[in-house]
């Protein structure tokens, strides 16, 4: 399996040609431009369990959150807020 060097992601929503872009960033480059920004954890409320809900939760975080400057994308948002009860 080919090694990478451990980095940071970027997720922008392109409002023009309505995609949602993710791009890879060395962490030591991106920490100067992150420092005193809105930052969450999600992970510690799951005791570091990566599972589908977490996932899942991450990814309805990720679309809120570019919601917040950019609320044109929010019609085409039909995520469930909430946890997902497990059967």
């Amino acid at each position: 399996m080919a090694k990478h060097p451990p980095y940071s992601m970027v997720l922008t929503y392109n409002e023009d040609l309505q995609q949602l872009i993710v791009h890879t960033v060395d962490p030591s480059r991106l920490a100067p431009l992150v420092a005193g920004r809105m930052g969450v954890v999600l992970a510690d409320e799951h005791d570091f369990k990566l599972d589908d809900e977490f996932a899942r939760q991450l990814g309805v975080g990720l679309l809120n959150t570019i919601a917040l400057g950019q609320p044109d994308i929010k019609q085409y948002m039909t995520v469930t807020q909430d946890p997902v009860d497990k059967p």
